[in-house]
């Protein structure tokens, strides 16, 4: 049995479709059904259904936010919560997938793609506090993936494709940030990844996962209007500052996830494809 936490977040519906599909037995909480942050509840719960394996979707995504008044909740829901389900799971023996993001990296590799084994060095708190929950994650569990993502998009909740296209049906140009660098992820595809490793287990630790390609935040946004009348106009990072420092290069080698034998489709056909469903 599989259990999967926030069950009805953007992530967290695209796994929960992918195993109604594949009609796998699975529980599904969100937040309101299960408070992560209490940790005498997360184990109770995990001790009570005991889980195969635990896909941690739940987490605290407001990057800005994060920064300031959003800080608390950040560091509680990213860092406290996920060693609370990390705690549960080597409790009752579950395999975790953990959920983690290009942000634990800086940035300013100049030669190649990050790989999973690169030292990592956050630029904001969000970073910040996936980085902490890897490293306790690493320490506590003796079966877990943690997947490293980036630039996530999908059908279900907000991200940038939602916001181009009502941006676009309210504006007549729209002006994208066109120097940071990195790979887009289809929820699909992510999902798809998870399913693919409980099927065919592989050796355990980091990998990295998103849709083939690279592309900058104006090349995808040219992407997802291509068929809309406005105009986009690329800028720099220093006429679009934002609370959070992002990295300007967030690329992330494919290669040990490839070496699985799991195919990864261009982002520019998972772009079209999530479009048409």
């Amino acid at each position: 049995m599989i259990l999967v936490t926030g069950s009805k977040g953007q992530l967290g519906q695209e796994v929960t479709k992918l195993l109604d599909e594949n009609k796998i037995e699975y529980v599904g909480y969100d937040s309101s059904d299960l408070d992560i942050t209490n940790r005498n509840l997360v184990i109770s719960k995990l001790t009570e259904l005991k889980p195969e394996y635990v896909i941690h979707c739940a987490a605290y995504t407001k990057v800005d936010a994060a920064e300031d008044e959003g800080r608390l909740d950040n560091y509680l829901v990213n860092v406290e919560g996920t060693k609370n389900i990390a705690l549960a799971c080597e409790k009752v023996g579950a395999t975790l997938f953990f959920v983690s993001t290009d942000y634990v990296f800086d940035g300013s590799k100049v030669h190649g793609e990050y790989l999973p084994s690169d030292e990592t060095s956050p630029l904001n708190e969000y970073g910040y506090s996936k980085e902490s929950a890897e490293l306790l994650v690493e320490e506590i569990c003796s079966k877990y993936y943690i997947i490293r993502t980036s630039w996530v998009f999908g059908e279900y909740g907000n991200n940038f494709v939602y916001t181009m296209l009502k941006l676009a049906q309210q504006h007549p140009k729209l002006t994208i940030i066109g120097d940071q660098v990195g790979r887009p992820t289809w929820t699909k595809t992510l999902a798809d990844f998870i399913l693919y490793l409980i099927n065919k287990p592989q050796e355990y630790g980091i990998y990295h996962l998103s849709n083939d390609g690279i592309c900058s935040w104006y090349e995808f946004a040219k992407e997802i209007l291509k068929n809309e009348e406005v105009e986009v106009v690329e800028i720099t990072s220093d006429q679009f500052p934002q609370k959070a420092t992002r990295p300007m290069y967030s690329v992330m080698s494919l290669d040990k996830t490839k070496a699985t034998g799991f195919n990864i489709m261009d982002w520019k056909e998972s772009l079209d494809l999530m479009l048409k469903r």
